[in-house]
């Protein structure tokens, strides 16, 4: 894992999900929020789980306001980009509206190699479901962030009914996206319940439910 990872993806892709696991197993100083477009299920409103667990969380101008939705970020969104010894996860909106938020932070960007951009793909939500739609978004965020694609993170479920197979067939349809991309899949993220041997492509990490615990 790179020092800052910035996370996008479709709604239901389990991003938020994602960039709270990752802050947590992976030790890192910030969460920054900066999903704009989901009013929740959003990384803010665990707020105190990633306090307890040293990670700070950083989201709008108003300090605390879980209920804003402004397009720009504290001036504190920034330090990771320029202060090595910060790492961070970025948790973007959905779309490629979600994206441009990226833009303010283009002036910061020291450390260009320090970052990973990562689309996270649920094979089982409409907007992502076939590898040329994957590619069109891949497409899409670049164009709106001005930042490259350089991973993809398979987190094909349907919750409490996911297996192997379903985690299988998101595999193959990433995996074909990425071929013609060029872009890895550099994590499968596995539902805790589910007890599996099998290894997939990228990292496999064990995805905890935070988030849908709070809300579900």
């Amino acid at each position: 894992m790179k020092r800052i990872t910035i996370l996008t993806g479709h709604y239901g892709s389990g991003k938020s999900e994602i960039a709270v696991n990752l802050a947590i197993q992976e030790n890192l100083n910030c969460l920054i929020d900066l999903d704009i477009i989901n009013p929740y299920f959003r990384s803010r409103s665990v707020r105190g789980l990633l306090e307890s667990n040293g990670v700070e969380l950083i989201e709008s101008t108003i300090e605390n306001a879980a209920g804003s939705d402004l397009p720009f970020i504290s001036s504190k969104g920034s330090r990771p980009f320029v202060n090595r010894d910060l790492s961070a996860v970025y948790d973007l909106g959905g779309t490629k509206h979600g994206a441009k938020v990226m833009m303010q932070f283009r002036d910061f960007i020291k450390y260009p190699e320090d970052i990973d951009f990562l689309v996270v793909v649920n094979i089982y939500r409409p907007e992502t479901d076939r590898a040329n739609k994957i590619i069109k978004m891949i497409e899409e965020l670049e164009a709106s962030s001005q930042i490259r694609v350089t991973g993809l993170i398979n987190n094909s479920n349907l919750m409490e009914y996911t297996d192997e197979s379903m985690i299988e067939a998101g595999e193959q349809i990433i995996q074909e996206a990425s071929q013609l991309t060029g872009v890895p899949i550099v994590y499968t993220f596995i539902e805790e319940h589910l007890k599996t041997t099998k290894t997939f492509a990228g990292e496999n990490i064990i995805l905890t439910r935070h988030l849908a615990k709070k809300w579900l």
